[in-house]
C-alpha cells in the first residue's frame, strides 16, 4: 500500500515542520509515503522550509497563485500516485500510529468497492475525540452528520483511484468551498467505512476557516448556495431530525440572500422542506441582513 499525502498552504511555514515530524516519525520499515505540498500563493518562506527537509520519503512541492485551498486541491491530484489519499491542513499532525492504523483498515477493506473512503477520528490538542464515536461500520458523510447525529471532525482517507474522479466545484472564482460538496456527490455512487481510531490532531488556528466562519460565509456565499441546493435537490432526507432540517432551510435562505439567488423551490425534494422554505425566508432573510450588517460594524470598529 502507498499512501499519499497532500497539504494545501497559505503563509504556514513553521507548522509545515510540525507536520513534517509527525510523518517522519510514523514511518517504519518499507512504508510507501509520499507528500504533496500545493503552495497556494505564500509569500513567507514556505520553499525555503520544505526545500530543507531531510526527508526519507518523497516530497513533492508545487507552487500556483494564491487561489484557494480547493484550487490548490485540485491541483494537487495529477501529482498523487499512491492507493490511498489523506487530504491533510498545514495546521494538522499525525497521530504516532496513524499510517500503522490506515495500514490495518486498508488490508481489511481494499476489496470492498462500494466504499470511496477509510473514515477515521480526530482529536483535538487534548487528545480529546472532536465529535462522537461511529455507531455504524458503513455509511455516507451525508447520513452520518443529517441522521446520525454527528456534528465533529472526522479524517477521511480516500481511495485514489475513486477520488481522482471527483473535483472540488469551485463557483465565481471564490477561494473557499465546503469539504460536504464533494462527499455529498460521492455519497450518491459509495459509502465511506469508518473505524474508531484517531490519525489525526487537529488546532483551529485564530487565521482558519472555522474561527472565521462569517467571513468565510460573506466571501464564498455561491459554493455554499450550491451545496444546500444540492441537499434540497438531491438527497432523501427522510430520517433526518427536524433540527438538521431546518439547519439546512435556515442556511438555503441565507446564502439565497448573500448571493441574491432564487430560493429553489420547485426544485426542493421534499414539499416539507417547501413548505418550510416559504415559511422562514422572510424572517430568515431578515436575520441575514442584520448579522452581516452587525458584522460589517465590528469590523469598522
Amino acid at each position: 500500500m502507498k499512501l499519499s499525502i497532500i497539504t494545501p498552504t497559505y503563509n504556514r511555514a513553521e507548522l509545515l515542520k510540525n507536520l513534517y515530524g509527525s510523518i517522519q516519525k510514523n514511518i517504519i520499515g518499507n512504508d510507501e509515503i509520499e507528500w504533496i505540498i500545493i503552495d497556494d500563493g505564500s509569500t513567507d518562506h514556505t520553499k525555503e522550509v520544505v526545500q530543507a527537509f531531510a526527508s526519507s520519503f518523497p516530497i513533492i512541492y508545487q507552487y500556483q497563485e494564491n487561489k484557494g485551498k480547493m484550487a490548490a486541491l485540485n491541483y494537487g491530484m495529477q501529482f498523487v500516485t499512491g492507493d490511498l489519499l489523506l487530504e491533510c491542513d498545514s495546521d494538522d499532525i499525525l497521530t504516532d500510529n496513524a499510517i500503522s492504523i490506515i495500514k490495518n483498515a486498508f488490508e481489511e477493506s481494499k476489496e470492498e468497492k462500494d466504499i470511496y473512503a477509510l473514515c477515521f477520528l480526530k482529536f483535538d490538542q487534548d487528545l480529546k475525540n472532536i465529535g462522537e464515536k461511529f455507531q455504524k461500520t458503513k455509511t455516507t458523510m451525508f447520513d452520518l452528520y443529517f441522521k446520525e447525529g454527528e456534528d465533529g471532525e472526522k479524517a477521511l482517507v480516500y481511495f485514489t483511484d475513486i477520488r481522482k474522479k471527483y473535483y472540488y466545484k469551485i463557483e465565481h472564482k471564490e477561494k473557499f468551498s465546503t469539504e460536504a460538496r464533494l462527499h455529498h456527490e460521492m455519497d450518491l455512487n459509495y459509502k465511506i467505512k469508518c473505524f474508531n481510531e484517531a490519525i489525526m490532531l487537529c488546532e483551529y488556528r485564530k487565521d482558519g476557516y472555522t474561527k472565521n466562519i462569517l467571513k468565510v460565509f460573506q466571501e464564498n456565499p455561491y459554493g455554499y448556495y450550491e451545496y444546500f441546493k444540492e441537499i434540497l435537490k438531491l438527497h432523501d432526507m427522510k430520517g433526518t431530525s427536524f433540527k438538521k432540517r431546518l439547519y439546512v432551510i435556515k442556511h438555503m435562505i441565507l446564502f439565497s440572500c448573500l448571493t441574491k439567488q432564487k430560493i429553489p423551490l420547485r426544485e426542493s425534494k421534499e414539499g416539507v422542506n417547501r413548505i418550510l422554505l416559504v415559511i422562514l425566508y422572510i424572517p430568515g432573510m431578515i436575520r441575514t441582513k442584520l448579522k452581516f450588517k452587525d458584522r460589517r460594524k465590528n469590523e469598522n470598529h
